[in-house]
């Protein structure tokens, strides 16, 4: 008996959809794909199911400040405190890719000195703001923002399409709030911490005051409804609940407030660490098509950190390469040479030429080198941090593994042969979370916990 659904005809489906229907990788799985590499490593893969995503964060206190959705959550970093807390005696935590601080955060909530690189400023500035504000008198901070000035309008960004991303009377009262900021003063450091305080508050309500959602790329979104009051309303929920956790914190965690916590506005490829860890807790941009820069352009502009689109690029070409980057960083990347390559690199880029000349066509050509890439960088960062790492101390990552052009990638796998080239040992890799790809969306992924130790 024949089907009553009719097949879509071929001239129907887009070259993509024809290879995702034609993909050997359908229903497939990293669990299986990764058994030779596990093999030849000689390891295991632990299956540990928690959550690590950055959603419950939205209930913590501090963390919650400010959202960031590519981070990941405090209540992991705190498993991970607590999982080595008898071998390490007040140990100092480093971040190398801080993002909005979830890891210093934590680590100064325990009492731990802390130290994060991070590239990009409007981040730097979030995670500083949440870490070095915890002095401040809320009661000061509800009194500079109700008289916060309401007849300063400041333009909003001039490169940003603030017009379509925002109603017309939303978008008024978001240049008035943000006037009214600007002409705060900052003589001392008790003003300047309560206008970061304020500028953060402002920076958290941007994307809910407007068209757009963040879910996790940047896009509109059609069927949101937004009143013209929300700047205002939204800005004074966040300054009380900023307030309300100051309280808490200068209640329950005194002892703490000045314990040293800071990020660096730097590159972790090429920073050199003065500093010695016990600890290195990070989650390094993955190798997808997430463009980390652009999917904070609203807040970086409104808050002055990017006042073009080419500072905005100029941003995202220093960072860990992900497969939007321009075809001109790539190509200068194959000209200058490479930093780091091994069998495995070699391997999944052959498999992957090979994927794109069977397909006749593929969104990058150049995903071979985009691939070879992300692991050179990682390299770079790892290299560079790996001498500030005490010995015994241990270097904990967070990562997930890849399918491109049906060639599975397994990342965790690789930055722990890259821990084993720089003379790490690698002590477990477990499975934290099941993700699907992207591409085959039956394909199933895995996100790990990589643990390397310095003996």
């Amino acid at each position: 008996m024949k089907s009553i659904f009719a097949e879509p005809a071929q001239s129907e489906l887009t070259v993509r959809k024809i290879n995702v229907l034609r993909s050997p990788k359908k229903g497939g799985s990293s669990d299986m794909d990764a058994i030779p590499y596990i093999e030849e490593l000689g390891i295991q893969i632990f299956r540990n199911i928690q959550p690590i995503q950055f959603t419950p964060n939205i209930n913590e206190h501090i963390h919650r400040w400010a959202p960031y959705v590519q981070g990941f959550s405090a209540s992991f970093v705190q498993s991970i405190l607590d999982q080595y807390k008898e071998d390490y005696n007040y140990p100092v935590v480093l971040d190398p890719f801080a993002g909005c601080g979830t890891v210093l955060v934590q680590g100064k909530f325990n009492g731990y000195m802390s130290f994060g690189t991070e590239l990009n400023p409007f981040l730097q500035f979030i995670a500083n703001t949440k870490l070095n504000c915890w002095d401040v008198s809320p009661n000061y901070l509800l009194r500079v923002y109700n008289n916060l000035p309401r007849n300063n309008r400041s333009s909003a960004p001039s490169f940003l399409k603030s017009s379509s991303h925002f109603n017309k009377e939303i978008l008024h009262n978001l240049e008035v709030l943000k006037g009214g900021i600007e002409s705060l003063e900052e003589k001392n450091e008790k003003q300047k911490k309560v206008k970061d305080l304020i500028n953060l508050a402002f920076s958290s309500i941007l994307i809910d005051s407007s068209n757009l959602k963040r879910t996790p790329c940047l896009g509109y979104c059609k069927n949101k409804r937004v009143y013209d009051t929300a700047p205002f309303v939204l800005l004074d929920k966040k300054i009380r609940e900023i307030a309300n956790d100051l309280k808490l914190i200068q209640s329950q965690y005194k002892n703490f407030i000045n314990t040293e916590s800071k990020v660096i506005l730097a590159n972790a490829m090429d920073f050199e660490h003065i500093n010695k860890f016990d600890l290195i807790i990070t989650s390094p941009p993955y190798m997808n098509g997430l463009d980390y820069v652009m999917n904070y352009k609203i807040e970086m502009g409104w808050l002055g950190f990017a006042k073009n689109h080419k500072e905005l690029k100029r941003i995202k070409d220093e960072m860990v390469v992900c497969d939007n980057v321009s075809k001109g960083l790539i190509k200068e990347f194959c000209r200058s040479g490479l930093t780091y390559s091994n069998d495995w690199i070699e391997k999944i880029k052959t498999e992957i030429v090979w994927n794109i000349e069977k397909r006749g066509s593929y969104r990058r050509t150049d995903m071979p080198y985009i691939v070879h890439k992300y692991f050179d960088d990682l390299y770079k960062v790892m290299k560079k941090v790996i001498p500030s790492l005490n010995s015994g101390g241990r270097f904990i990552l967070v990562v997930g593994d890849s399918l491109i052009a049906d060639v599975y990638v397994p990342t965790d796998l690789l930055i722990a042969k890259i821990g084993l080239d720089l003379g790490l040992d690698v002590e477990k890799i477990e499975k934290a979370r099941e993700r699907r790809s992207g591409q085959i969306r039956s394909y199933k992924l895995r996100e790990s916990i990589i643990t390397l130790v310095k003996r």
